[in-house]
């Protein structure tokens, strides 16, 4: 959705690394948003976007598609007055990003079908760091019958460990500081519980429950002028993204969640028991 980072390069550069030809899209989804959403307030950077795509030399061409050539029938944010064609992915869309958010992934799997209609890719490259979106589309991909392989490429992370991403922009320097409060939550969590032996749900999470809530009542003891709320953690079956009770010794999972630090809202994820989705 443009305001490219490193994150975005380095799919760039990966998939430049195993195609003869890249082609990036850029479009704000309005599909994506809810009325509610940050739609108006998203940054659009064309000029430094494409600068950033010329000076990787990786880039062979650049998708700019209008709204009105996506969503020919038009497209508003309120999902009960949407007319059109829409794609779901019924089981893996209600869950995590899913629950306060139950509008994205249906957006997600509609402006991606067309953008694969409209290329016509032989592979497509998504960042992990959305794991959920990954574990969408290759659904998608796999129930479509779509002649498509998808690469899931590794988080690129800031040197403190915060996940690179676009709405990081709108950190001020206070919640800069204290931005990497997921990360070290989930990471903390998953290095103190996970042994190769079986872990109940609470004793793994607990550890990044109890960050989280230190990091927001330091914030609250300091006056600084914004909060740290969580949102959610979750623990989930890689395949199936259903919530773990108990996590078997090899089981693959996810481990994730999303934390406000003022309006801002981040997300982030680690693996268990796989190197990648």
């Amino acid at each position: 959705m443009g305001a490219l980072h490193e994150g975005h390069l380095s799919l760039i550069k990966r998939a430049r690394e195993e195609c003869d030809a890249v082609v990036v899209s850029i479009f704000v989804n309005p599909a994506q948003f809810a009325p509610h959403e940050d739609l108006d307030q998203y940054p659009r950077t064309f000029d430094t976007d494409y600068a950033s795509l010329v000076k990787s030399g990786a880039c062979a061409a650049v998708l700019l598609p209008r709204v009105s050539e996506m969503y020919p029938a038009g497209i508003t944010l309120d999902r009960t007055q949407q007319r059109g064609t829409f794609v779901e992915v019924q089981g893996l869309s209600h869950q995590m990003e899913g629950i306060p958010r139950p509008h994205f992934f249906r957006g997600v799997a509609t402006v991606v079908t067309k953008l694969f209609n409209i290329i016509q890719p032989e592979r497509t490259y998504f960042g992990q760091k959305d794991a959920q979106q990954c574990v969408v589309v290759r659904a998608m991909i796999r129930d479509l019958l779509l002649p498509i392989t998808m690469r899931a490429v590794p988080t690129c992370r800031e040197a403190d460990g915060l996940a690179m991403s676009s709405r990081n922009r709108y950190l001020t320097p206070e919640m800069r500081e204290v931005a990497t409060v997921l990360y070290r939550a989930i990471t903390t969590a998953r290095n103190t519980n996970i042994d190769g032996g079986v872990q109940e749900r609470e004793d793994i999470l607990k550890p990044a429950y109890e960050i989280i809530e230190k990091v927001a009542q330091d914030v609250k003891a300091k006056g600084l002028p914004f909060e740290v709320k969580l949102d959610y953690l979750s623990l989930v079956d890689v395949d199936t993204l259903s919530e773990i009770q108990i996590l078997g010794k090899s089981q693959a999972a996810i481990l994730s969640g999303a934390v406000y630090v003022g309006k801002t809202r981040l997300i982030d994820n680690v693996l268990i028991n796989t190197q990648e989705l």
